[in-house]
């Protein structure tokens, strides 16, 4: 038995296009004069609302009103984001013999509906939002030690689609795997030095289960 580790936004769930319109809609109404694109996002070090905001040229006071403002706004869209075409089978064949586990720096209510939207909910068996303190690779240690304390560095695996992602995992001590669907480009990733690089959902399969 494995514990699979899933990032959220760029992940499992298709936001990038909600990520621009929202971050704009924010800016806008914090009286920012930025245009937001892809390109806030495909380059950060650190990937979370505050770093998008930063990229946004969002000052620092305002950072957090950003981050909750946007953050407002996925929870009260009209239906959560579109799973990435074959995650939802995928998740599921996993859950039979693995735990599953999200870290994410979206909120535990946003993924938590997302899940359930999708019908996940049974095989998610936490959830670890911004809301939840710690940096995302305490909270890698803290699902460890929930789901397979005592178990390998090989038996847990991060799969992210940011750099910050690859490095939470290394400083974790566990086994990253970098998805190219999301929002940061392959040569982003590759600086981290990612263990495993996939450009396509049923690839994940080969991996783990190998």
């Amino acid at each position: 038995m494995a514990l699979i580790i899933f990032d959220f936004d760029g992940v499992l769930a298709d936001t990038l296009n909600d990520l621009i319109q929202f971050g704009q809609e924010v800016c806008d109404e914090l009286g920012i004069n930025h245009v937001v694109k892809k390109d806030d996002l495909s380059n950060l070090d650190l990937m979370s609302f505050a770093s998008f905001g930063r990229a946004c040229e969002v000052p620092e006071y305002l950072v957090d009103e950003f981050v909750h403002n946007c953050l407002k706004r996925f929870a009260e869209k009209n239906s959560p984001p579109e799973i990435f075409n074959g995650l939802s089978s995928i998740v599921r064949n996993f859950s039979i013999n693995h735990k599953i586990a999200i870290i994410t720096t979206n909120s535990s209510q946003n993924v938590k509906a997302f899940i359930v939207e999708h019908g996940l909910d049974e095989c998610v068996n936490a959830v670890y939002g911004v809301d939840l303190p710690g940096s995302k690779a305490q909270k890698i240690s803290i699902a460890r030690d929930q789901f397979l304390a005592g178990t390998k560095r090989e038996s847990v695996f991060m799969i992210g689609d940011s750099l910050s992602d690859i490095r939470a995992a290394k400083k974790a001590s566990v086994t990253s795997i970098a998805v190219t669907w999301g929002h940061q480009s392959l040569e982003h990733l590759l600086s981290g030095k990612p263990d495993y690089v996939v450009n396509f959902p049923f690839e994940l399969i080969e991996i783990i289960e190998k």
